[in-house]
């Protein structure tokens, strides 16, 4: 009487048909939790943009800062510079007139917050306009996942690894 070959005895088939389906429910369940992990990252997706105000009646001109994303926005820091050179505080402009300010640095922002780092009153339209192209503000912020941007007032962020940056360039307000 000959055996049978191992792979052709029926307790082989049965536990060989259950090795397959282990294997494809464990790729399966990876492909998920990965799937999974990524739409959890996008729901809580921050996304800060910067921009100017300007209230033509009341001369008031102020710049925005705003969380469109659907997540908390985390922010780290703020490098704020004029002419090219960092300040510290919105008072280290000499233009500025009467100068309403407000925290920007290490703050989180829900979705939809908007924040007004500075108002300044008492301005013609010419002199903002002129002030404010020289002023260049940049936001470092993470999510609640520790994924990080930098973005500046183009509102184009540029995802980082983390938040970086000279402590004596930092913006203090």
């Amino acid at each position: 009487m000959t055996s049978k070959a191992w792979y052709k005895k029926p307790e082989m088939i049965v536990a060989l048909s259950a090795l397959v389906v282990s294997l494809v429910t464990t790729v399966v369940s990876i492909y998920s939790a990965t799937t999974d992990r990524a739409y959890a990252k996008a729901s809580v997706w921050p996304r800060i943009e910067i921009y100017p105000n300007y209230s033509g009646g009341s001369q008031v001109f102020s710049f925005s800062v705003k969380n469109n994303g659907t997540g908390p926005a985390i922010v780290k820091h703020a490098l704020i510079s004029y002419a090219d050179k960092p300040i510290k505080v919105w008072r280290d402009i000499p233009e500025l007139p009467d100068v309403r300010q407000s925290h920007i640095s290490t703050r989180i922002l829900s979705p939809q917050q908007q924040v007004e780092p500075i108002r300044i009153t008492g301005m013609k339209r010419s002199q903002f306009i002129k002030l404010e192209k020289e002023i260049k503000i940049t936001l470092c912020y993470c999510s609640i996942y520790e994924e990080c941007w930098l973005t500046d007032r183009s509102n184009n962020p540029v995802k980082v690894k983390q938040c970086k940056a000279t402590p004596s360039l930092l913006f203090e307000n």
